[in-house]
């Protein structure tokens, strides 16, 4: 594969399959080498003239290395494997803006306290607690394999407000799974992520929509009440739309 992104003379069908292959590739590249320095995704920013990949990492200074040669040699690694031109391809670090906030993070969190030995109940109920304090509306960590018998179980640990359907779900919902390869067979885990709502900034990268389902109620306006009766249409006098009531008031019952 020779600079998915760049090229423009295949179909889009195929161009929209190389870049999503592109995407999967790096991800998982990623994964594997900057596990360690908090790696928590990657975007992918397309010019004219070159192509910008930006990691995402909780740890910056440990994805630029010492005297940025880190990044890079992983620069020159993406490079030579898809082909790019030396100045067609530049390599970007961005620190997420909250950590508690961002499933992937919080997935290699439980992932290394899982390998230290911690027990699932205590590593699990310390992720939740660290989510809910950045301020999630809710959170869910499922963590399945063989925990301590031979025979594998799943243990689910829930709390605040998680919805599992509808287009809230894509735009509100951050999921991560990894696997941990311990002695008695490998572990999974997942941790959803509920997001609260950017209305006023304090969440930076969380959805600005509003749920569905959110209902504002506003104070009604203060008004002063009417002196005196008026007529809602204004070339009618009053003395006419009163004449017939007084009609009928003046008619003798059979």
């Amino acid at each position: 594969m020779s600079q998915p992104l760049l090229n423009s003379c295949i179909s889009k069908k195929r161009k929209f399959v190389a870049d999503g292959v592109f995407f999967a590739e790096l991800n998982e590249f990623f994964t594997r080498e900057l596990a360690e320095a908090g790696y928590s995704g990657v975007e992918v920013r397309k010019t004219a003239t070159k192509v910008e990949i930006i990691i995402l990492a909780t740890r910056t200074q440990d994805v630029l290395g010492e005297k940025a040669r880190r990044i890079m040699e992983l620069t020159a690694v993406v490079q030579k494997r898809f082909r790019f031109a030396p100045e067609a391809l530049h390599l970007l670090v961005q620190k997420i803006p909250n950590r508690g906030l961002c499933a992937i993070a919080q997935c290699e969190s439980l992932r290394y306290k899982l390998y230290a030995g911690l027990s699932v109940r205590r590593a699990c109920y310390g992720v939740l607690r660290a989510i809910m304090d950045a301020g999630a509306k809710g959170c869910e960590v499922v963590v399945s394999g063989k925990l301590r018998a031979q025979r594998a179980k799943s243990m689910k640990f829930v709390d605040g407000l998680m919805i599992h359907s509808g287009q809230p779900c894509i735009d509100y919902v951050d999921i991560a799974v990894r696997h941990i390869k311990l002695r008695q067979g490998v572990l999974g885990i997942k941790v959803k992520i509920m997001l609260p709502t950017n209305t006023k900034g304090e969440y930076a990268g969380c959805p600005t929509t509003p749920l569905p389902d959110v209902v504002k109620i506003y104070e009604p306006k203060d008004e002063a009440p009417p002196s005196e009766p008026r007529a809602e249409r204004v070339d009618i006098p009053i003395e006419q739309l009163a004449q017939p009531e007084a009609q009928m008031q003046q008619q003798p019952m059979a």
